[in-house]
C-alpha cells in the first residue's frame, strides 16, 4: 500500500526550475501539505523518473525471450530509475508487464518492421516493399501509438548500408501509420536514409549516425527529434573490425559514422533539434543503463542540464507523461546532490519511488518520520 512521503530537499520541476515542499499521498504528488503526518521523510534532490526513449523489453539476441527474462529486464531498468520506457520494437507481447503496478510504465511499438532478409533474424516482421503499408497498419493497431521501421541495414550485394525500402513506399507507410493515429520512428544509420525519412514525414529518428548539416534545418522545421543511443553506437568499431575482411566499404562507413557521433549530437542540439536519451537495451546492450546514456550525451558536449533533460522533463512531455506536477503519479527519483551540477550522482540514486512506493533506497539518504523529528 502506498504511503505518505514528505520530500524535504529541492524539487526539480524542470531543468532550470526548483521549488520546495512536495509530498506523495496515496501514490499521487501534491505541493499542498497533507493533514496526516508523513510515514516517511526522504531527503535529497527530487526529479521525475527517468525515461528510456529507445529500449526493447522482451527482446534478446535471438528474438522473443521467456517472461522471467522480460521481467528481469524491466526490473533492471526500474532499479536504475527508469520509470517510463518507450519500447522501440519487441518480438514479445509485454502487455502483461504493463498491468504490473510494480514495473516501469511501458509504451509499446509492436514489432520492428524490416525488409525481408535485411535485418537480424527473429527480431522483426519482415516484408517486401509492397507489404510495408499493410504491416504498418497491423503494428500501429497492436502498439501504443508508435510504429518502428528498420530504415536501413547492410545490403550484402552492395557491400554497404542502404535504405531498406524505396521512398515512395515509406511515404505510404508513414501515411498509413498516421491514419491509424500512430507516430513512426525509424532505425537510421546512413546519411541517405535520413533524407528519405524526412521526405516521408517521419516523426522521430533513431541513432541518426548519418546526420549531416543539410539534415539539421529540416529536423528543426519538421520538429523531428533524434534518439542517438550513444552507448550502442560505441560498438561500431567492433562491428567494423568484424566486417572489414568481407565488407570493407561497409566497415569504413561504420567507422566514419562512429567518428562523428559526438559532433553530430552537439550540432543538432545547438541548432534546436530535440534530443532524447535511449539505451537500445534488449539485445547486446544490457538493461538498466540510462545513466550511462545520459552521461555519454554530456561527455559528447551537451550541458549537464540538457543531457539530464533528454531523459527527464522534456522526454516525459514528448511521450505525453506527467513529470512533477500536482496530481501526477508519484514516480520520482531522489539524488544525493544536484544532478545538474554533479551529473555522476545519477549513477547511485538515493531513492527510487514508483507510484508512491519506495522500490529502491539508500538507507543513508532516507529517514523515517521519528528520526526526522529527533525522536529516539
Amino acid at each position: 500500500m502506498a504511503r505518505t512521503i514528505e520530500f524535504t530537499g529541492p524539487v526539480l520541476t524542470g531543468p532550470h526550475e526548483v521549488r520546495n515542499g512536495l509530498w506523495s499521498v496515496d501514490g499521487m504528488l501534491t505541493f499542498r501539505r497533507p493533514e496526516q503526518a508523513a510515514d516517511d521523510v526522504v531527503e535529497g534532490w527530487v526529479l521525475p523518473g527517468f525515461v528510456d526513449a529507445h529500449c526493447h523489453v522482451g527482446l534478446g539476441p535471438g528474438g522473443s525471450v521467456e517472461p522471467e527474462v522480460a521481467e528481469a529486464q524491466a526490473a533492471a531498468d526500474l532499479g536504475a530509475g527508469t520509470l517510463l520506457l518507450r519500447d522501440a520494437g519487441s518480438a514479445s507481447d509485454t502487455r502483461w508487464l504493463q498491468r504490473r503496478a510494480d514495473m516501469p510504465r511501458i509504451i509499446r511499438a509492436g514489432r520492428h518492421i524490416a525488409r525481408s532478409r535485411r535485418y537480424l533474424r527473429g527480431l522483426a516482421v519482415e516484408v517486401e516493399p509492397d507489404g510495408l503499408a499493410a504491416a504498418v497498419r497491423v503494428q500501429a493497431r497492436d502498439g501504443d501509438g508508435w510504429v518502428k521501421l528498420v530504415g536501413d541495414w547492410i545490403d550484402r550485394r552492395a557491400g554497404d548500408l542502404a535504405p531498406s525500402f524505396p521512398l515512395d513506399v515509406v511515404k505510404d507507410a508513414v501515411a498509413a501509420a498516421h491514419d491509424e493515429g500512430a507516430r513512426v520512428t525509424a532505425h537510421c544509420f546512413a546519411e541517405a536514409t535520413i533524407d528519405d525519412m524526412l521526405d516521408a514525414g517521419i516523426d522521430c529518428i533513431e541513432h541518426a549516425t548519418g546526420l549531416l548539416p543539410r539534415h539539421i534545418p529540416r529536423l528543426v522545421e519538421q520538429d523531428v527529434p533524434i534518439v542517438p543511443t550513444l552507448i550502442n553506437i560505441a560498438r561500431f568499431p567492433d562491428i567494423a573490425a568484424r566486417a572489414k575482411e568481407k565488407f570493407p566499404v561497409y566497415a569504413a562507413h561504420m567507422l566514419q559514422l562512429w567518428e562523428r557521433r559526438n559532433e553530430r549530437v552537439v550540432e543538432a542540439h545547438e541548432a534546436g533539434v530535440r534530443i532524447f536519451a535511449g539505451t537500445d537495451a534488449g539485445t547486446v546492450i544490457g538493461h538498466g543503463r540510462i545513466a550511462d546514456e545520459v552521461l555519454s550525451l554530456h561527455a559528447a558536449g551537451l550541458p549537464a542540464p540538457v543531457a539530464l533533460d533528454s531523459a527527464c522533463w522534456s522526454a516525459r512531455r514528448w511521450l505525453g507523461a506527467p513529470g512533477i506536477e500536482e496530481g501526477a503519479p508519484a514516480d520520482v527519483l531522489v539524488c544525493r546532490e544536484d544532478p545538474r551540477a554533479f551529473p555522476e550522482t545519477i549513477r547511485s540514486l538515493a531513492s527510487v519511488i514508483l507510484g508512491g512506493n519506495v522500490v529502491g533506497q539508500n538507507p543513508l539518504m532516507a529517514r523515517d518520520t521519528e528520526h526526522a523529528l529527533g525522536i529516539n
